[in-house]
This record gives structure tokens, C-alpha cells and sequence, in this order.
């Protein structure tokens, strides 16, 4: 047993209603957090990975690299109780050198009501990442654009941005290490409508493991904070940073998830409710093999203990959650996950009310 799995105490979560995203025979369906998550009402856009299903080692991934994976997108217009599926702009390959990307010609419109963007990374350790953005909904989509390398030997990019204007806007990246190994979490800014991005801070110091997959919010005009997937020898966790100077600098603030499994863990998904409260949610990798969220009531001051959002995982291999909160109130959490060691991975989501204040 993990040395802190003991102090976990599971709070029992009633009406959780399980929906099938993404199931397809003899694909593998994975990642959410890798891409984006968008929603415009009822509506919801969120980003996977699509690859071949191939049974292997029950400590791998259970797909066939040697088959193109491809990205793609689940579309609920309902709240998330039903999906259709729609191609990404781009298909991928691990022998498949990344899309030629363009310089952006800027003058993007953050704020545009159906403003999306996705951002992907070409790889771990080495190359730029690119980014696509879309002002219908993602029903269309312009890029992939190129994102500066910021002196580093890669820049692995997820899908994380906070929007401060018409032509304003922060992402957060992982980058390598000085030693060139992954990584850790830095945040860029644009004020053109991402013609240029800049350099603006390193969240964290460089860690002896990784500090990778950001998540963040907007506190207030002034206050951002952003919680990172970390990893330090066999041990994984969730950490946070706050700044109270919009991005310029940061200060460690806490540990709001000990234990996030084996397996190098599991990266955040961070969103504020409408009450306030902020909400973390992340998939468990060891047993038993869960997804799970906390709390927060003081800005993240404090967490409550773990909600399970989803139990019985079969294997390690599950999480990377997305989560959105509906205008009802309900919370949306999406994410990977299996019912075999070595079958198909497939997307689920998981909508939940949050328990009430206290």
C-alpha cells in the first residue's frame, strides 16, 4: 500500500449518471486532458485521442504504435447525455513527422462567442508545438500555427488558456528541463491575437522529477492559480501555484491531491462553479483504479476529501479528465477508462451534482 493511500477518505457521491462518449471495437480511445474542452450552454466540445486497440503487456498502453492515432472531438448538445463524433483537423502517426504549422497572422478574437482553441504538442522531449483555433463552436478550424520553442529543446503543449481579452491571451505549456528531459510548466502571453507569444514566467522551480499538464483559472483581475501534474521517483501528486501579479510570478501554495497512483499519475482538470467553490478532478492509478474529485470552498486554500465520481476500473490506464459545469448546475466530468486489463479503452463521461455548501 502507498504510504498516504490510508489517510483517503472516499465520500459517497449519489445520483452520478455514466454516459459512453466514445466506444468504438478495436480502437483505443484516450487522453481528454491532452486537448480541450469547451461549452456554450448545454453545448460541449471535447477533444480525444483516437488510436488501433492492440492487447499487450498489462503495464503498457493497450494500443498498436505502429497504426496512426488520430485526434478527434465528442459533441453533446444535450448536456453531455448524448455525443456524436467529429474529426480533428489533424491525423497523427508515431512515425509521422509533425504537420508543417504557418506563422499566425494574429488579430484573433479571444473573446469571440464561439471562440475555441486547441493546442497540441509534436513531442516530450524535442520540437514546437501548434495550435488551432476555431470562432464556430469548432465546427471549423484555422492552424495548426506555430508557438515559439522559448529557448528550450521542446515544448509539450496541452490545452490550457486563460482568455484576458479581444487580442489577450495566456497559455501555460510544459517545457523541457535545462537537461532537456521532461519537463516543466511555464506561461506565455500574447497581445496581438497570437501573431507573437512571450515569455512570461516559470511556475515553480525546476523539479528533480517533472511538473508537467497545467491546469488554471482566474481568481480575480490580478489572481491566477494553476495546479500541475508532478512526479518525483515512484511518488505522484497534484500541486498548486498562485500569483497574485497576473502570471509574472508565483508562489508554491499547496498540495491539493497527495496521491494520485502509480504510473506517473494523473494530470488536474481545475474549474470554479458558479457557487464559487473550485473543483479539481483526476483519475486514481493504482487500486482501485478510480476517478475522483475535491473541493475547495477558500480558493484553494483547503480541499475536502476525495469524491469518487467513477469506481471499478480494471487497470491503471484510465483518467485524464476535462470538466465542465452545465447551467443547471450539474458538473460534466470526461475521461478515459476500461473494464478489461487488456481491452479497448474507451471516453466516458460522468455528470454529478456537487454536494451542497455546508
Amino acid at each position: 500500500m502507498r504510504p498516504f493511500l490510508a489517510l483517503v477518505a472516499l465520500l459517497p457521491l449519489h445520483a452520478a449518471e455514466h454516459v459512453i462518449v466514445y466506444r468504438e471495437p478495436g480502437r483505443f480511445g484516450g487522453w481528454p486532458a491532452n486537448s480541450g474542452i469547451y461549452s456554450w450552454g448545454n453545448e460541449i466540445l471535447v477533444g480525444f485521442s483516437r488510436a488501433w486497440h492492440k492487447a499487450q503487456d498489462p503495464g503498457r498502453h493497450q494500443m498498436d504504435r505502429d497504426k496512426p492515432a488520430e485526434g478527434a472531438f465528442a459533441r453533446s448538445l444535450d448536456g453531455g447525455r448524448t455525443w456524436t463524433i467529429e474529426p480533428h483537423p489533424e491525423v497523427l502517426s508515431p512515425e509521422q513527422p509533425a504537420p508543417k504549422t504557418t506563422g499566425c497572422p494574429g488579430g484573433i478574437d479571444f473573446t469571440h462567442p464561439g471562440f475555441a482553441m486547441t493546442l497540441r504538442m509534436a513531442g516530450i522531449h524535442t520540437g514546437p508545438s501548434r495550435f488551432h483555433y476555431s470562432t464556430n463552436r469548432g465546427k471549423s478550424w484555422t492552424g495548426p500555427c506555430a508557438l515559439p520553442m522559448f529557448d528550450r529543446a521542446g515544448v509539450a503543449a496541452r490545452t490550457d488558456y486563460i482568455v484576458n481579452g479581444k487580442r489577450d491571451c495566456l497559455i501555460f505549456l510544459t517545457a523541457s528541463k535545462d537537461n532537456q528531459r521532461e519537463g516543466r510548466v511555464m506561461c506565455a502571453r500574447t497581445t496581438d491575437g497570437g501573431k507573437t507569444w512571450n515569455f512570461v514566467s516559470w511556475i515553480g522551480p525546476e523539479p528533480k522529477g517533472f511538473d508537467i499538464m497545467p491546469s488554471s483559472i482566474r481568481l480575480s483581475p490580478s489572481r491566477i492559480l494553476t495546479t500541475v501534474r508532478h512526479n518525483e521517483g515512484r511518488q505522484n501528486w497534484i500541486d498548486s501555484y498562485l500569483s497574485e501579479n497576473d502570471a509574472k510570478t508565483w508562489t508554491y501554495f499547496g498540495r491539493p491531491v497527495p496521491d494520485t497512483g502509480a504510473f506517473n499519475g494523473n494530470p488536474p482538470s481545475l474549474i470554479k462553479l458558479k457557487d464559487g467553490r473550485l473543483c479539481l478532478t483526476y483519475g486514481y492509478r493504482s487500486e482501485p483504479y478510480q476517478i475522483r474529485a475535491r473541493l475547495s470552498s477558500d480558493s484553494g486554500k483547503t480541499w475536502t476529501d476525495d469524491i469518487v465520481l467513477r469506481d471499478n476500473g480494471a487497470a491503471w490506464d484510465l483518467g485524464y479528465t476535462r470538466t465542465v459545469q452545465r447551467p443547471d448546475g450539474k458538473i460534466v466530468t470526461i475521461y478515459y477508462f476500461n473494464d478489461g486489463k487488456q481491452t479497448e479503452r474507451f471516453i466516458e463521461a460522468t455528470i454529478w451534482d456537487p454536494p451542497p455548501l455546508n
